[in-house]
């Protein structure tokens, strides 16, 4: 039923869902089941396996809390037969809830004390709607403790208002009108509009719930939690309640209608609405918060999978204005050589001197690339920069330094300059950066990198796991080096983690180098299944076998030895050599095991062995004459870098303090694609100024080229 169910679900077939689940089950990671079992799944990606692996624990917990309510029920000696099946075909965890609610321990509510009265078989009487009056029957229940007929109704009105709002389906009902047909209203809190200005888009809101964009629902819940707008979710009630009251209530002569008419209505205002209101505002929240997170993850792959600059000697430069620019040289492998202080913005106004020890320090080390943060007086840095020595012609880097100084701070950084200031360090960040940007980024949390929309306000959990699939993700579609990767980026490695990116250390250092892929086995509470899962990401440039420092998995060695043999060559000669490899005829190599799309992952790796999938890293200028947002008018049209992607639309980094926005609709798209369909982070692009607000400091753009 579970995979079926799944299947149902994601648009997968079932068999799919059935290989993905039972490798999931014996110890297969994500990456390691998208790459190397491509025949068993039908070739599904790591997205979709994801989606499978978070629908089989989302289904657990519910089987979970099934398990619970039976349970529950059972003690108390309540549950047939007709219910349990109706709660062991339950798929969603909403109506479970609502089946339970009626058998729940209750708080002290207005109908537990009617029911300790005794007033609930009159309740049951109205409810029976038989044909006698409400007050008539009440007369049979006056007790001391009930005096009146007043009392007596009274007390029946609550009991069966809470009978009506724990009907499954009212509930439901109401649930899926609030859904289709739900408004979400908002008011300004007049005492604080003048403070609470940057909601003003947020003031008089009416919109559709299901309508309601996930950035602009996320806007709303942020203004109303710092108190600058109050909300409201509204239905037709009548409209809703109708053909329940007609489903529920006999009309006609019938001398309870009026009495359970207004229990009915009772019931809604009272008991369903704040219940319900709270699981839609929920459900809605949740489904802004997957939106939200899918837009960061999109945007952390990019940032990950970023073109790297590769190993060569970089001056890495933090800027700052009173406090001067810190700058640090590293050699080819990120290894710091110098570092140092320049002065050359105000209040110093040093440029002569500070330009000097950068031109020395460039003859000196033989660098040819300066990487720049792009925070405080990076513009000014780069200006400056400008005016270097033709002679040292340096390839210069605007790079982003987002969460580096969280990384500076942090326990780590101090493990590896315990001695170097805090600047230092983040000079060494951006420079490394720029260099590798994979290994840097993830030594930080993601939520610090600062891409993405209202990621402080979403389910922190939820986000948290997305990323650190996105984080696994990346690094096992680039490969790491066994010889020289860090823990950090080690522990990334599908099937490894931090325990044992801590041994592969130790015993690199111990034992020396890895010779071949095989060797990891040597690694202390490394077995069979580990490699298995983690040798095919893990690249060795000197081992002993040149498929070493390729994607091919260890597995799948013999074929590659057969391929070579069959056409009588070595297999470096077959790597990289089209005419050796054209004459091979893959289906003489297929098997039972070994299928089509495992063969094609070969024959792509032979052709360009040990390919990174990232690209290279290329130099960008603004516009020299741009400098502060006084400089743009209506018109405009600026070279610029994409620095952010949200549902709404992107931010552009002209050359100046303040970003750009391109709004959706100034892509020249179709309507419905995402931004970042469109764009990517750190894109070249070229836009045209629409309009500068100069008192909101704000500037909207249009897309003209990418």
């Amino acid at each position: 039923m579970i995979s079926r169910s799944i299947s149902q679900e994601l648009g997968v077939t079932t068999k799919s869902v059935e290989s993905v689940l039972k490798l999931l089950n014996e110890g297969a990671t994500i990456p390691f089941i998208a790459r190397y079992r491509k025949e068993v799944t039908g070739g599904l990606d790591e997205v979709q396996i994801g989606e499978i692996s978070l629908a089989q624990k989302r289904w657990d917990e519910l089987e979970k809390r099934k398990a619970y309510i039976l349970e529950a029920i059972g003690s108390q000696g309540k549950l047939d037969d007709r219910l349990a099946q109706k709660i062991q075909h339950v798929t969603d965890l909403s109506t479970l809830e609502d089946l339970y609610l009626p058998f729940k321990k209750k708080r002290k509510t207005r109908a537990k004390a009617a029911r300790d009265l005794g007033l609930e078989p009159l309740a049951h009487q109205i409810l029976d709607q038989k044909g006698d009056s409400p007050r008539y029957l009440a007369k049979s229940f006056l007790s001391k403790e009930v005096p009146s007929l007043e009392k007596a109704l009274e007390g029946a009105h609550d009991i069966v208002a809470e009978s009506i709002s724990e009907l499954d389906w009212v509930r439901q009902k109401f649930r899926e009108d609030y859904k289709k047909y739900g408004r979400i209203k908002s008011k300004p809190v007049k005492a604080k509009m003048e403070e609470g200005r940057k909601y003003s888009d947020y003031f008089e809101v009416d919109d559709l719930l299901h309508r309601c964009p996930s950035h602009r629902f996320l806007a709303i819940n942020r203004a109303q939690s710092e108190g600058y707008i109050r909300t409201s979710l509204e239905i037709d009630y009548d409209r809703s309640a109708y053909p329940l009251k007609k489903r529920l209530i006999r009309s006609g002569k019938n001398p309870a209608y009026q009495f359970l008419n207004d229990a009915f209505d009772d019931a809604f205002k009272r008991l369903i609405k704040p219940s319900i209101e709270n699981e839609i505002q929920a459900f809605f929240k949740e489904k802004a918060d997957l939106a939200a997170i899918e837009t960061f993850d999109k945007n952390l792959e990019q940032l990950l999978l970023a073109p790297p600059l590769g190993q060569k000697v970089t001056l890495a430069i933090d800027p700052g204005f009173r406090t001067g620019c810190k700058i640090a040289v590293l050699d080819e492998q990120g290894s710091i050589l110098t570092h140092s202080n320049i002065y050359p913005h105000p209040p110093q106004n040093q440029r002569r001197e500070s330009l000097d020890k950068i031109t020395k320090l460039l003859r000196q080390y033989n660098v040819r690339t300066i990487a720049v943060g792009n925070g405080t007086a990076s513009r000014e840095t780069m200006q400056m920069l400008r005016d270097l020595p033709e002679s040292t012609k340096p390839d210069i880097y605007l790079v982003s330094e987002s969460g580096a100084s969280i990384y500076s701070a942090s326990e780590l950084a101090r493990k590896e300059f315990p001695d170097l200031d805090v600047t230092v360090r983040g000079a060494i960040s951006i420079g490394r950066r720029l260099m590798d940007p994979l290994s840097e980024l993830i030594k930080i949390d993601p939520k610090s990198i600062g891409v993405g929309q209202y990621q402080h306000d979403v389910d922190q959990k939820k986000l948290q796991e997305k990323l650190d699939l996105t984080v696994e993700r990346c690094v096992n579609k680039v490969g790491v080096q066994l010889n020289t990767a860090s823990m950090e980026l080690l522990q990334y490695v599908s099937g490894i983690g931090p325990a044992l990116a801590e041994s592969i250390i130790n015993y690199r250092e111990n034992e020396g180098i890895f010779k071949n892929r095989r060797e990891l086995l040597k690694v202390p509470r490394l077995g069979e299944k580990v490699f298995e899962q983690a040798a095919g990401f893990l690249r060795l440039r000197k081992g002993t076998n040149p498929l070493d420092n390729t994607a091919v998995h260890p597995e799948s060695y013999h074929i590659v030895e057969s391929m070579a043999r069959d056409q009588r060559c070595t297999i470096e000669e077959l790597l990289g050599n089209p005419s050796l490899r054209n004459k091979l005829s893959l289906e003489k190599y297929q098997s039972d095991k070994v299928g089509l799309p495992t063969l094609m992952d070969i024959m792509k790796e032979l052709e360009k062995p040990g390919l990174d999938p990232r690209g290279e890293a290329s130099v960008f200028s603004f516009r020299h004459d741009i400098a502060t947002l006084d400089d743009l008018h209506k018109g405009m049209v600026l070279p610029g870098l994409v620095t952010n992607l949200t549902d709404f639309g992107a931010f552009v980094d002209v050359g100046i303090k303040e970003n750009g926005l391109i709004h959706k609709s100034q892509m020249g798209e179709q309507r419905h694609v995402h931004p970042s369909d469109i764009l990517g982070l750190q894109q070249e692009i070229e836009v045209e100024v629409l309009d500068v607000d100069f008192d909101r400091k704000r500037l909207q753009l249009r897309l003209i080229k990418k």
